[in-house]
């Protein structure tokens, strides 16, 4: 009864033991087909995402410097301050930058002058030209009257001479034809002589009157050289007026550019004195300072750096396979170290240039003998799509490190 019972158990045992073993393969076999499932997905998963752990905040930073040279005489602002745009930072001594305005606007207000007393004198020039051309305009009409004078006694005195010809001619004709009748005592002898001496008297005055066409053609041609004399003179002075209207003119001209020279001066002046007071371009931290009071500063050194946290975007450096279903407007997802990697959202802006290599100070030559290919990367730009609202608190800094996963599948 005992064998019997011991064989039974065996039988029993030897029944459970592969129905455990079918079960253990079983459950094996439903691990592996969910754990390739699981991994078929990821991967499958994987395709709609490219990211990268090359990639930090970026954002524009500001350099401060000095405008003009002086001594520091005040500083306002310390390292990691918040300033608003317009904050006063720094403060440069302003004596000699007033010192300087006063003496331009001194030298604007001379020129002011010598322009007003250029204007002043325009007028009287004006004047004087007038007198001179209208004095030389009579000289010449004057002139003119002589020579019509002048010509019209020479026409008298050319009737004179005519006529005292013809008085000689009839009294040479007289004479002529009384020769042969006194000759014959046809007329008598006093007669004759009478003849003979009207003759004689119309001879002398026609000589009388030939000596006086002659002074008044001399007398016309003095009058005409008067008029040529005077045409010359009244050229001559109009041209010499325009010259003075033309000189004053020019002096006009000379002072309205020096008053504009000047009062650039004093612009200028007024700038330098303004830029003393050195103040934040932007709103933003205080970084990298490098001024402090009684320091002497020389045009263009370096104050400090103030660094906006209102204009972040995030530079991804992508390897270039990762870039071929990239494109602009694609959804990001950020996760940012620094902040126990608190999430923000971005979108893809654009794509870089050229690789960082070819952008680097010294860029890889490829051309030698030994080469080997190494997978370049392209730095990308992604927008944060609400940074305003997503950080209020300010707690981005450009550099932090960002892990982003770029949406190349919807």
């Amino acid at each position: 009864m005992a064998d019997q019972n011991e064989t039974n158990k065996q039988d029993q045992s030897t029944e459970q033991v592969p129905e455990k073993k079918s079960n253990r393969r079983g459950i094996v076999i439903v691990v592996v087909i969910i754990l390739v499932i699981a991994a078929g997905f990821y991967y499958w998963r994987s395709t709609f995402t490219e990211d990268t752990d090359d990639a930090q905040v970026d954002g524009d930073l500001y350099q401060v410097s000095a405008r003009v040279a002086g001594q520091v005489v005040h500083v306002d602002v310390t390292d990691n301050q918040w300033v608003k745009a317009g904050d006063p930072i720094a403060e440069v001594d302003p004596k000699d930058f007033e010192v300087a305005l006063a003496q331009a606007q001194a030298n604007l207000a001379s020129a002011q002058a010598d322009l007003e007393q250029a204007r002043v004198n325009l007028p009287i020039t004006n004047v004087n030209v007038r007198t001179s051309v209208f004095t030389s305009g009579s000289t010449v009409l004057g002139s003119q009257a002589s020579l019509s004078q002048a010509q019209a006694n020479v026409a008298a005195a050319q009737s004179r001479v005519d006529q005292a010809q013809a008085n000689a001619v009839k009294a040479q004709l007289d004479v002529d034809r009384y020769t042969p009748l006194v000759a014959k005592d046809v007329i008598s002898k006093q007669q004759f002589d009478g003849a003979v001496q009207q003759a004689a008297a119309t001879k002398a005055a026609l000589a009388e009157a030939e000596r006086s066409v002659k002074a008044q053609q001399d007398q016309v041609n003095y009058a005409q050289q008067q008029v040529s004399q005077s045409r010359s003179q009244a050229q001559q002075n109009v041209q010499n007026a325009s010259g003075q209207v033309k000189a004053q003119e020019a002096r006009i001209a000379a002072a309205v550019a020096n008053v504009a020279q000047q009062q650039a001066k004093v612009d200028q002046a007024q700038l330098n004195l303004n830029y003393t007071k050195i103040v934040a371009p932007i709103s933003g931290i205080v970084s990298k300072k490098n001024v402090d009071v009684g320091e002497n500063l020389s045009v263009g050194q370096d104050l400090l750096t103030v660094v906006p946290l209102d204009n972040l975007w995030v530079t991804a450096n992508f390897k270039e396979t990762q870039l071929k279903q990239m494109k602009k407007g694609q959804e990001v997802d950020l996760k940012v170290d620094a902040l126990g990697g608190r999430k923000f959202k971005g979108e893809l802006d654009q794509i870089g240039g050229a690789t960082g290599s070819r952008l680097s100070l010294f860029p890889p030559e490829n051309a030698t003998g030994n080469y080997v290919k190494v997978v370049q990367r392209i730095p990308v730009r992604i927008n944060f799509t609400n940074l305003a609202e997503d950080n209020k608190d300010h707690a981005l800094r450009p550099g932090m490190s960002v892990t982003p996963d770029v949406a190349v599948k919807q």
